[in-house]
């Protein structure tokens, strides 16, 4: 099953691209699923066809789906949401307030994912294509899984003991409900399930394309969210252009457009050379609706395969020697300097801007140690020796 998320600055397209995707891939013959974890929920908007919370037929094989953060919370964590509305009531909080209170920040797009999970799991669809949040809000979110990862596996067994232990003693001193063993249950199964989503994200055949405009601020965060992705080991299959304006007949004022987006589109092709890129230019209406959105992503693919697998194996790859080995990872534009570089048992910390991730070394490089790192090329190599001092 191919998934394909869409992602870029607010306001550059995405939706539409990834709509329009959608429609090719659904008349291909492929039954897909367009999933949106964008708080917007632009894409009713951009199919002109109600969309709810669960998948709506809106062309032969292509289905839409906005997930309902308030409905999947209740659903999926009512333990969670049982205990958060205690704690509320003793803290004084309207019992109104408290139920939006209770739904946590970040909940939709959280429970989007999980969404996405169980339509990966149900065997319905050969194609899901995801119309992502918002640049930032898209690179914290795929970032959950491995930081949630991280606190279950070194804290949350901690803490559950010591609740476990003292838990109406806490209760009496503060003043305040402890979670049960079934909120812990349900804190176990939240991070499973984001486990597994990490899994299908960052497998063979899942991939992120990059939306943008030919805007010299839209380009420095492709570039960055570019860099990100890869540091958190999902692959970049290519970007899209969109809202170019067109050369022939242009009046002095759109001339001046052109040639701004002249110098923009010669720094993406640079930027993100060895990448596909597809352009779109800037049509006379908004493409609303099945045939409308099929015709702009004809036009943006041309030829290509829209649905085509990345090759290679992703940012993340270890080459073994005789003497040791090297763990690669990709990151485009960073230099040495901007990388922080830490070791702590089997955990490789890497950090660039204020993004970090803990990779967990394989077991076969427990025994070795760092002997050296540098960036090459946009990537990060770390030697490993067996032995080393």
């Amino acid at each position: 099953m191919r998934i394909l998320l869409f992602t870029g600055k607010g306001g550059v397209g995405k939706s539409t691209i990834a709509a329009g995707t959608a429609t090719l891939s659904a008349a291909s013959g492929q039954r897909t699923l367009v999933l949106s974890t964008d708080a917007a929920h632009s894409l009713a908007d951009a199919f002109g066809a109600p969309a709810g919370a669960e998948p709506t037929e809106v062309a032969p094989g292509l289905f839409v789906q906005q997930v309902d953060a308030q409905l999947r919370f209740e659903q999926s964590w009512a333990e969670i949401q049982s205990y958060l509305l205690r704690v509320l009531d003793v803290a004084g909080v309207d019992p109104v307030a408290a139920e939006e209170l209770a739904v946590i920040p970040g909940a939709e797009e959280v429970l989007a994912l999980l969404e996405l999970r169980a339509q990966a799991l149900s065997g319905e669809w050969d194609v899901i294509i995801v119309d992502c949040a918002p640049t930032a809000e898209t690179l914290r979110l795929l970032a959950l899984p491995e930081a949630l990862g991280w606190y279950m596996e070194r804290i949350f067994p901690v803490e559950r003991k010591i609740v476990k232990a003292l838990g109406p003693m806490l209760s009496k001193a503060a003043k305040m409900p402890m979670p049960e063993d079934s909120v812990f249950g349900a804190i176990e199964r939240l991070h499973a399930e984001l486990d597994e989503v990490h899994g299908l994200l960052t497998g063979q055949d899942a991939s992120v394309r990059i939306v943008l405009t030919p805007e010299s601020v839209v380009l420095a965060e492709a570039r960055r969210s570019y860099t990100m992705l890869s540091l958190f080991g999902y692959r970049v299959d290519g970007v899209v252009v969109n809202r170019i304006f067109p050369t022939e007949d242009a009046d002095e004022w759109r001339a001046r457009w052109v040639a701004a987006q002249t110098v923009i589109l010669g720094q993406v092709s640079e930027s993100f050379a060895g990448l596909p890129q597809w352009r779109s230019v800037y049509r006379t209406g908004e493409p609303v609706g099945v045939d409308a959105l099929g015709e702009l992503a004809r036009e943006v693919y041309g030829d290509a395969d829209p649905l085509e697998v990345p090759e290679g194996t992703g940012p993340f790859r270890i080459t073994r020697s005789s003497d040791g080995a090297v763990v690669h990872l990709a990151l485009p534009y960073v230099t040495r300097d901007e990388v922080g570089l830490a070791r702590h048992g089997d955990e490789l910390v890497v950090s660039v801007a204020s993004y970090r991730r803990l990779l967990t070394l394989p077991p076969g490089l427990g025994r070795h140690q760092i002997t050296g790192a540098r960036v090459v090329g946009g990537e990060l190599q770390v030697r490993f020796k067996e032995g080393a001092s």
